[in-house]
C-alpha cells in the first residue's frame, strides 16, 4: 500500500448509487475504458500548468513572492495567487492555470461551483533553506502513485529534469497537484443537496429513531499500515464507504468522511460514527475504506458502482456487498496505485474491540453507541 493515501468526492457516486438521477451527460454505464481517460487528461493539466508556472519563474520579482510564499509550507491556490500579478505576463500565466483547472473539472466530473483545484507546494522542507540561498527553483506536477520511481521537473528556461523520486532532491522543486479535499467537500455538499428531495416519508423512519434515538457503531481506533513515504506526497484524503441493506430493502452506501487520517503508520482515535444503524435493515453492514489519487472521474465511477449494485436485490438476509463494489471499480484503480484500501465484512450493531481488515493493510476498533435523540 501507498503511505501516503487521498480520499474521494463521492457526491455523484452516492446521488446515483441512492437512486437519484444522474447528469445527463454520461447515459451509459462505466467500464475501464471509460473511467481511465481522466486520469490521462489531469496529469495533462497539472504538467501543462508545471511548466508554465516554472517558464514564468524567469521573472526575478514573481519568483521572490513565490518563494515567500511557499516558505510557510501550505497548500498554495494557484489560481488566486496567480490573479495576483497584474502585469500581462500574469494575466497570461492566470488564464493558463483558469484553462488548466476547467480541464480537471471536466474530467472529475465536478461542476464550476468547485471553484480551483490546481495548488502549488514547496516540494520538502529542507528546500526552504535553499530558497533562502538563492538557488533556482523547479516545478513539477506531483506524480499520481506513490510508487513513481522518477518524476520530471522543469526549469525556467523549459529544460527537463528527471528526479529520483526516493530522495530529496538538492534543487528546490515546486509540486503542482490538486486540492482533493475541495474536492471531496464539493462532493459531499452536491450529496446532500441532491439527496434532499428524496428523503423517505416519516412513516418509513426506523423504529430506532421513533424510540428517541438510534444505535451507531463509533470507531474508537484505526490504523493503516506503514510503508515508505516518498518526499513528494502530503497528507492523505480518505473515505469510507459504508454498504448494506435500506430500510426499503435496495442496496445503500452511506459515505464517511476521515479528514483525520493522513498517514499510514499512525493510530488515530477519532470517535467518529461509521455506521448508522437505523438506515439499515440488517443488523451487518460492510465498510470499504478508499483513497483518491486525485483523477478519478466521479459520475464514471458511480455509473459503474450503480450497474453492479442496483442488480443486487433483498433475498430477506444480509448479503456482503464489498465484492460488489471491489469488482465494480475501473481497472485503472487497480494498477500502480490503487485507491482500495482495506474492507470489513460483516459489522455487527453490537461489535466490540479490534476488527482487522480483510486485505491485512489496517485495523479499527469499534464500539456501540446510543445516540439519543433531542
Amino acid at each position: 500500500m501507498p503511505t501516503t493515501l487521498r480520499g474521494a468526492a463521492v457526491g455523484a457516486v452516492l446521488a446515483v448509487l441512492l437512486g437519484v438521477a444522474a447528469p445527463s451527460a454520461a447515459a451509459r454505464p462505466a467500464t475501464a475504458e471509460t473511467a481511465r481517460p481522466a486520469g490521462t487528461a489531469v496529469r495533462a493539466a497539472e504538467d501543462g500548468t508545471a511548466r508554465a508556472l516554472a517558464a514564468s519563474l524567469g521573472d526575478a520579482a514573481w519568483r521572490d513572492r513565490l518563494a515567500a510564499a511557499a516558505r510557510t509550507g501550505d497548500d498554495l491556490d494557484l489560481a488566486a495567487l496567480t490573479a495576483q500579478r497584474p502585469d500581462a505576463a500574469g494575466r497570461r500565466l492566470a488564464a493558463e492555470v483558469a484553462a488548466a483547472d476547467a480541464r480537471i473539472l471536466a474530467a472529475k466530473g465536478l461542476d464550476t461551483a468547485t471553484g480551483s483545484l490546481l495548488r502549488v507546494r514547496l516540494g520538502a522542507p529542507a528546500m526552504r533553506a535553499r530558497l533562502d540561498a538563492g538557488a533556482a527553483p523547479w516545478v513539477a506536477a506531483a506524480p499520481a502513485s506513490d510508487r513513481a520511481a522518477t518524476l520530471v521537473a522543469y526549469d525556467s528556461h523549459g529544460a527537463a529534469h528527471t528526479l529520483d523520486a526516493t530522495r530529496v532532491p538538492e534543487q528546490p522543486v515546486y509540486l503542482v497537484d490538486i486540492d482533493v479535499s475541495r474536492a471531496l467537500a464539493r462532493g459531499s455538499e452536491l450529496l446532500r443537496r441532491t439527496l434532499a428531495p428524496a428523503a423517505r416519508p416519516a412513516s418509513a423512519a426506523p423504529a430506532a429513531t421513533a424510540a428517541g434515538g438510534w444505535w451507531a457503531t463509533k470507531i474508537t481506533g484505526i490504523e493503516v499500515n506503514d510503508d515508505e513515504e516518498p518526499w513528494f506526497k502530503g497528507a492523505a484524503e480518505m473515505f469510507a464507504l459504508v454498504t448494506g441493506f435500506g430500510q426499503d430493502g435496495k442496496a445503500r452506501v452511506d459515505t464517511v468522511d476521515m479528514p483525520y487520517l493522513d498517514y499510514d503508520g499512525t493510530v488515530y482515535r477519532p470517535n467518529q460514527i461509521l455506521v448508522n444503524w437505523s438506515n439499515y435493515k440488517y443488523n451487518l453492514a460492510d465498510a470499504v475504506l478508499m483513497e483518491d489519487d486525485g483523477d478519478t472521474n466521479y459520475l464514471a465511477l458511480a455509473q459503474a458502482l450503480a450497474a453492479a449494485l442496483l442488480t443486487i436485490t433483498d433475498q430477506g438476509a444480509y448479503i456482503p456487498l464489498v465484492n460488489a463494489i471491489l469488482a465494480a471499480m475501473p481497472t485503472s484503480w487497480w494498477t500502480d496505485d490503487p485507491d482500495y484500501v482495506e474492507s470489513w465484512y460483516t459489522l455487527a450493531r453490537g461489535d466490540s474491540g479490534r476488527r482487522d481488515g480483510a486485505r491485512g493493510n489496517g485495523w479499527m476498533t469499534v464500539e456501540p453507541y446510543w445516540v439519543e435523540a433531542f
